[in-house]
């Protein structure tokens, strides 16, 4: 950009040639917003007879001025394909950038210099080899020990869907090209490709239409090809000729083959489809669960699975299926992944034993194969999770839980269930299945595409129009990140004789690789913060390890907002508030615990800030140097809505660590504070943030042996001297000793009452267990925690 003809200018204003950061966003919400059509009308109305015009009266000048624009990237090409001796009913365009220009784009971008990944390496847990990220496979070995000496290995991730790009009218869609390099955490768009209609039968539409799309991925991949170094390719068509169909698919069906001659990856080294088509996470097993395990489900439990979902208690964050999930006839993957959370626990009694083994050990499968890192432990794991569904899948069969069009079906021919036997070799040639996620692509999708085809005109040059506006979009995007950072070097360099990008790059490492953010996002928060609240990205995690309370180990952060819910109420006023009577004896018995007996005459000088909720924050059990999303955990007091308040369930840890941490529900969480105008200071061990909860114990000491979950029931109070003998037990602990947020489902015997709702399910029932699928991290964490 440095080198644009119009640099001079732009030292004297940075936004050239528009006027300033007020036209140039006018400028940005303008093209981002509005059809051409529109920014001309906008553009005419009289209200700019009363107020300055932009320098640009119409779209016309507008787009001239967007030419000028230094840097642009690759640029967007069109080119009209056909295919040999078959035409179709609209002329065949591809809109394209060259894959080569995209990948070297990527790769010379300073934003990402220290996110890059050069070299494959090994990471050791102790004895075992973990495989992550695909530099730690034998893959990444292999093919770098066949480079020369200097030479690195620069992985393209390409990710391909059809999706429509206009709405209601026209039929028009296209199959969009994502690719990204395997170096970096970053995605680009490539490629538009059409899905024409033939004049030809219905028969061979697919197949044309395939071979099409593998036509128009080789031509966009061409120049990456050829910088890898081209193989030979041996042509298996000299007996048939594959343009004339009816004879060609003829033969090919009795191989059992597609037709698709001409694969796009036939002439590109390394290329081998039996290891780079992954297999997919969400497509592969949360469709998987949707199609099948939870129909199954639904055919045993009936209406009492919407019953026991709909009495579960709500969480913030986490979809509550109010309505129930038998009516859904289609759901998102993040739908999904929220029944998965809590299937298992919800048929307890409500389906025979090894029914429940089978849905138990599938969900443990999709579980486990989600593990950002693999050892041959976890493997292992999730190999003998696999073979328990096998083992037990027969009882679906016996239940007539498996159902198709003609009724019951007595066998497994399920494709994504037999794909399943491959994830083990997948993991150990490619890594982590999540990084081939399709929840990227998927989100690229609505974001990347079908934004620019509703801001076209619908005329004949409808396909050139669509480039120049994704040339105008990006070289908005590269614009807005020029004149950020020259405006930030301009300001840096009166305060420091060092190169202040460099510096921020500096800066910007340590705290992308604390908390994984974008890194692009990141770098610019380090230089200027401001303008990062004005770019569209994935924002950092909020740290609360920074500023918040932190546990004496360091391994858990909370936050409480600056000012309370409630502020300075009385004993009296705190124990009307929560319905808890004795408030002052369960607190005399905490300081008497914790060897701090003398503090009680004290209480009654004192008043209570309360908070209805707090944050809890940990690192993620899987990268210790990364800080996971902060998790609310609710403390609402009674309410005519929540009768008996609306409080959530944590995971505590005694003071002593070598103690087994236990289950509690929340019922308030305070800080003991002066009474306005007193000279007094509040004791150093009552100056901190303290919480009342109701603690569980454990039925047993080992899990339930049917759901491998801890089987929990509500602790009473056993002391005859004490006013609320026999009633639920009450504890204060300081808010530190909390480890995790938990979920427990209560243990359903029978039928549900139609009494039971969301509000009061958790005060209802006795005995409950400790959700181990309520999230990822809990999966993995709780294992650890509980084995004291």
């Amino acid at each position: 950009m440095m080198d644009h003809n119009l640099q001079s200018q732009r030292t004297v204003n940075p936004w050239y040639p528009f006027d300033g950061p007020g036209e140039w966003s006018l400028t940005k919400f303008l093209v981002e917003n509005l059809t051409q059509t529109q920014i001309d009308q906008f553009l005419k109305l009289e209200w700019f007879q009363m107020r300055e015009r932009p320098a640009f009266k119409s779209k016309d000048k507008l787009f001239f001025y967007l030419d000028l624009l230094p840097g642009c990237g690759p640029k967007w090409q069109c080119t009209e394909f056909r295919l040999k001796g078959y035409e179709s009913e609209q002329p065949i365009y591809l809109i394209w950038r060259d894959a080569l220009e995209v990948a070297k784009q990527l790769f010379a971008n300073p934003v990402y210099a220290n996110h890059m990944c050069y070299d494959p390496h090994k990471v050791y847990n102790r004895t075992e080899r973990e495989f992550g990220e695909f530099w730690t496979t034998d893959d990444a070995w292999m093919m770098q020990d066949q480079l020369p000496p200097g030479a690195t290995i620069v992985p393209i991730i390409m990710a391909s869907d059809k999706t429509p790009v206009t709405r209601h009218t026209g039929r028009l869609e296209m199959h969009s090209l994502f690719l990204t390099i395997g170096n970096i955490q970053s995605d680009c768009c490539a490629a538009f490709m059409p899905t024409p209609t033939f004049l030809i039968s219905l028969n061979y539409q697919t197949l044309l239409q395939s071979r099409l799309w593998h036509r128009c991925i080789d031509f966009v991949t061409a120049n990456l090809k050829v910088a890898v170094g081209v193989g030979e390719f041996m042509d298996l068509c000299d007996r048939v000729d594959p343009w004339n169909l009816h004879p060609f698919i003829t033969e090919v069906k009795k191989l059992h083959l597609s037709g698709v001659h001409l694969l796009y990856w036939r002439n590109w080294r390394f290329a081998n489809p039996a290891k780079f088509l992954t297999p997919e996470v969400l497509h592969v097993l949360h469709k998987f669960f949707f199609d099948h395990v939870l129909k199954w489900i639904k055919e045993v439990m009936g209406l009492e699975l919407d019953m026991r979902f709909r009495s579960q208690h709500k969480h913030v964050s986490i979809r509550h299926f109010g309505s129930g999930v038998l009516h859904v006839k289609q759901m998102t993957g993040r739908e999904h992944r929220d029944i998965q959370c809590t299937i298992v626990p919800t048929l307890w009694g409500a389906t025979s034993p090894d029914f429940l083994r089978a849905v138990r050990a599938m969900i443990n499968f999709i579980y486990l194969t989600q593990n950002p890192i693999h050892t041959a432990t976890s493997i292992h794991a999730m190999t003998s999770a696999l073979s328990g569904f096998h083992a037990f899948k027969d009882t679906i069969i016996v239940a007539e839980a498996r159902r198709g069009k003609c009724g019951v079906k007595d066998d497994f021919d399920i494709p994504k269930l037999e794909l399943m036997q491959n994830f083990t070799h997948a993991i150990l040639n490619v890594g982590s299945l999540m990084q081939w996620s399709a929840d990227v692509s998927e989100r690229l999708l609505i974001t990347h595409c079908k934004h620019p085809f509703e801001k076209t005109s619908r005329q004949k040059d409808f396909v050139k129009q669509i480039a120049r506006i994704l040339d105008w979009e990006e070289a908005i995007r590269l614009f807005d990140l020029y004149t950020l950072l020259s405006l930030a070097s301009t300001a840096a360099s009166s305060q420091s004789t060092h190169d202040p990008l460099i510096n921020a790059v500096i800066t910007e490492d340590d705290e992308v690789a604390a908390t994984e953010t974008d890194p692009a996002l990141a770098w610019i928060s380090c230089i200027n913060a401001e303008a990062q609240k004005h770019l569209h990205g994935p924002r950092p995690v909020h740290n609360h390890f920074l500023k918040g309370i932190v546990s004496d180990d360091a391994k858990v952060a909370f936050n409480v907002t600056l000012n309370p819910n409630r502020k300075c109420l009385t004993i009296p006023d705190l124990q009307s508030l929560y319905g808890v009577s004795d408030f002052l004896e369960i607190f005399g018995t905490f300081l008497m615990m914790s060897g701090h007996a003398d503090l009680y005459a004290q209480l009654s000088q004192l008043v209570f800030d309360i908070w209805f909720k707090f944050h809890i924050q940990l690192h993620s059990t899987f990268h210790e140097r990364t800080i996971m999303p902060s998790q609310v955990v609710q403390a609402d007091p009674p309410s005519e809505q929540f009768p008996r308040g609306h409080c959530d369930v944590v995971l505590v840890g005694e003071s002593d660590r070598n103690m087994r941490p236990f289950v509690a529900q929340v019922r308030a969480v305070f800080q003991p504070t002066m009474k306005r105008y007193s000279s007094v200071e509040v004791p150093v061990f009552l100056n901190q943030v303290f919480v009342l909860v109701q603690p569980f114990t454990f039925v047993e000491d080992d899990p339930e042996p049917l759901m491998c979950m801890w089987r929990v029931q509500r602790s009473l109070n056993i002391n005859p001297s004490q006013p609320r003998y026999g009633e639920r037990l009450a504890i204060i602990v300081p808010l530190t000793d909390i480890i995790h947020a938990a979920e427990l489902i209560p243990v359903y015997e029978g039928p549900l009452s139609k009494d039971v709702q969301s509000n009061v399910s958790l005060e209802l029932f006795d005995e409950c267990f400790l959700n181990n699928f309520a999230d990822k991290e809990m999966y993995h964490a709780l294992a650890v925690a509980l084995d004291g």
